[in-house]
């Protein structure tokens, strides 16, 4: 299971947002996707922060309260994402996501740039795909 890699179970097509979205057109894409959040791009492609949907939920939430929104990515994102490697084992990830908050991880290559996105799902699906695997191979010899 060490040699799982990231990059086997990644989304190369994830929800992306610049940081000078409205906050609406964000809720609007999050919704679409189905994703709790997603990378907040610069225009070279690199990760700059991370919205989730929490991030959305507070924003909308006072928006809702003073009946007008104003608001941007840039205003709401966390500036500093955890990125990982594509490299990095299923199984450092499934720690990580184990201990850590992150639902999603963006995935960046060594200059930051977006690859994809690793989530919960993806790591279970990984579990899932070897458990299966190891049980129908060993069924083969009884």
């Amino acid at each position: 299971m060490q040699s799982v890699k990231v990059a086997d179970y990644l989304n190369h097509r994830p929800v992306t947002f610049n940081a000078n979205m409205r906050i609406e057109m964000a809720v609007e894409k999050l919704l679409q996707s189905g994703q709790s959040g997603g990378p907040v791009l610069d225009d070279n492609h690199k990760v700059i922060g991370f919205l989730s949907e929490q991030d959305c939920i507070k924003k909308m939430l006072e928006a809702t309260y003073q009946n007008e929104s104003h608001s941007i990515v840039s205003d709401v994102m966390n500036k500093n994402p955890v990125c990982v490697n594509p490299e990095d084992s299923i199984l450092q990830i499934a720690d990580r996501m184990s201990n850590d908050k992150p639902k999603l991880y963006p995935v960046c290559d060594e200059d930051g740039r977006l690859i994809g996105v690793i989530t919960r799902a993806h790591v279970l699906l990984a579990f899932d795909k070897h458990l299966h695997d190891t049980y129908e191979s060993g069924n083969r010899f009884v």
